[in-house]
């Protein structure tokens, strides 16, 4: 494909997301099983324009004068965010197969672009405004760099599985995709985020990867499993488990001694669980699958640590779906909030006297987050913060909560809260 057809095929797919209100993921694969004219660049190129363009939509209309179209957001991406220059985008739009000539409005806008100056902090950041008064509840002035920083590309993260390799067996493993580790865990490996047109490392291509060597999972993601602390040989509910990420991590820092129970209220989610943790070598882990009647029964009243990754909003996860920040709404929002308040009281049977709950979200708002926290200590008087003591302590908030931004500490965003179970 030219370069034309690519802008014209991004167009589409961006058309498609907005009128068939599609994830992002499932319009781009529809595309491509569609166009299997398509070779493997050209999707790589079709997929990080749409993916960018839809990161900063709302910035890319303001440079374009307000115009929201699809068009002209493609336009201004490979303008601003990749770099064109506009005699190449001039040919390319106006190419056989491309989305049509640039108009004379459009190539001086695209000439001669005036940044973001004067546009308020939801243009600045790529957010939608009735956000505005949640993140600057958490951020102040600083919201609208904190909401950019969600608007670039991540990088691939991997958790080094210490059940079947180490470090330095994974980075030798890894060496063709150029691995760094991390300044927060010795078993963290961070790969950067591709060039715009290029794809994401395949690191599920290396042998090593079916051998359970690493998974894939956010630095973020990692820290807020590491704040389980020393649980070897200890009993660890994993109550909201889903595809297992967070458990292998637990199981991991186990080092199969002791005993892990997965749950999750939607049994297809756990299957997942099921697959990953062979691979991984686990042998401590329970499935409490709800198919089963009462799936956790027997544990009330027994466990050292329950671990809460709760459902939430996923803002924190904004540069890996950024599609995903245009679709939330009000009442989505509340509707997360029910949840985690009856995943809060759920869990909290299944704890010993000293033991200790972990609540986790990968959400940037206090609405999930902090007022979660306080209302079920209001209904819990038995149970009382401590500090989320871990890798990155130094991002402790003054409650004791742990908040991990990709603006501070350069992983998704995220949220843990630690309590302890009197008694």
């Amino acid at each position: 494909m030219r370069d034309g057809g690519r802008l014209a095929a991004a167009i589409e797919v961006l058309g498609d997301i907005a009128g068939r209100h599609k994830p992002a993921r499932m319009a781009l694969k529809n595309w491509g099983e569609s166009a299997r004219y398509a070779g493997a660049k050209d999707r790589a190129f079709v997929s990080g324009l749409v993916l960018d363009v839809l990161r900063r939509r709302r910035s890319l209309a303001w440079r374009m004068g307000e115009d929201a179209s699809d068009r002209a957001a493609v336009l201004a991406a490979v303008r601003f965010l990749w770099g064109w220059n506009i005699e190449r985008l001039a040919t390319a739009a106006g190419d056989d197969h491309g989305p049509g000539a640039l108009a004379d409005n459009e190539r001086v806008l695209l000439a001669t672009d005036q940044g973001l100056n004067g546009a308020p902090p939801p243009v600045r950041g790529d957010y939608p405004d009735w956000l505005d008064g949640a993140l600057t509840r958490v951020f102040g002035e600083s919201r609208a760099a904190e909401a950019e920083a969600l608007a670039a590309r991540a990088p691939t993260d991997l958790r080094v599985n210490s059940l079947k390799a180490d470090t330095a067996r994974a980075l030798k493993a890894l060496a063709p995709f150029d691995p760094k580790t991390s300044d927060f865990l010795s078993y963290a490996i961070r790969i950067a985020a591709p060039a715009a047109s290029e794809r994401a490392a395949p690191v599920e291509t290396a042998p090593e990867f079916e051998k359970g060597w690493f998974e894939i999972q956010d630095l973020g993601s990692q820290i807020a499993a590491a704040c389980a602390g020393e649980i070897v040989g200890k009993q660890v509910l994993d109550y909201c488990a889903g595809g297992g990420g967070k458990t292998l991590s637990l199981a991991a820092a186990m080092a199969n001694k002791g005993q892990l129970y997965a749950y999750d209220s939607d049994a297809r989610r756990l299957t997942d669980t099921v697959r990953r943790s062979q691979r991984a070598g686990v042998r401590n882990l329970q499935i409490r699958s709800p198919i089963h009647p009462d799936p956790l029964a027997g544990l009330e009243g027994r466990m050292d640590l329950v671990f809460v990754d709760a459902p939430c909003t996923g803002s924190g996860t904004w540069r890996r779906h950024p599609d995903a920040k245009w679709r939330l709404s009000p009442e989505q929002l509340a509707r997360r909030i029910e949840e985690q308040d009856a995943v809060l009281a759920g869990a909290a049977p299944f704890l010993r006297p000293g033991g200790r709950l972990i609540y986790v979200t990968c959400s940037l708002l206090a609405e999930e987050n902090e007022d979660r926290i306080a209302a079920f200590l209001a209904a819990n008087p038995d149970f009382s913060i401590t500090p989320a003591i871990g890798p990155a302590d130094r991002f402790l908030t003054a409650e004791g909560f742990l908040r991990l931004t990709p603006l501070t500490a350069g992983t998704d965003g995220f949220f843990v809260a630690v309590l302890h179970k009197g008694g």
